[in-house]
């Protein structure tokens, strides 16, 4: 595989990065009781506005209450290729899911992908300047409808 890392594609790297990177904060902070997230969702316009700036590129943070998940809020986070954002949804249950957000320096656009590891699953994918990855503890068929909605209401 090492030998073979050249070979791949730009939007294999990065989604291979983007899966990474994702479940990782997920697991990190999605645990979190008291500091789930940097700036609560009470402060959403704020919110966007300072990821966007900080990411160089529009970001939204996707209504995701008709699918049963409200918005706790978001953070700035590192990644390989700069900062990137991770917005924290919920449900009525407590049960989380998280949508990271990071730069695609090169552009270039990428089907919707999947990964399992364990109880987590992710849908990732390329959208023009930004990359983004769906992360959660939930059956592939229930996270594709959400990773579903994000997708229609990014591209409206």
């Amino acid at each position: 595989g090492w030998f073979g890392r050249d070979l791949a594609g730009h939007g294999e790297r990065v989604i291979q990065a983007l899966a990474s990177e994702s479940f990782s904060a997920h697991k990190v902070f999605v645990v979190e009781v008291r500091h789930p997230v940097e700036v609560a969702a009470a402060q959403e316009q704020h919110l966007v506005r300072w990821l966007t700036k900080r990411l160089g590129a529009e970001v939204r943070a996707p209504d995701l209450r008709s699918v049963g998940y409200a918005l706790v809020g978001g953070r700035l986070l590192s990644a390989d290729a700069g900062p990137a954002a991770q917005f924290m949804y919920e449900t009525r249950e407590g049960r989380r899911l998280t949508l990271y957000v990071r730069q695609n320096a090169e552009g270039g656009e990428t089907a919707f992908r999947f990964k399992a590891a364990g109880s987590l699953s992710g849908f990732y994918w390329l959208e023009g300047p930004l990359a983004y990855a769906i992360v959660a503890e939930l059956p592939r068929e229930e996270l594709l409808t959400v990773a579903t909605q994000i997708y229609n209401q990014l591209e409206e």
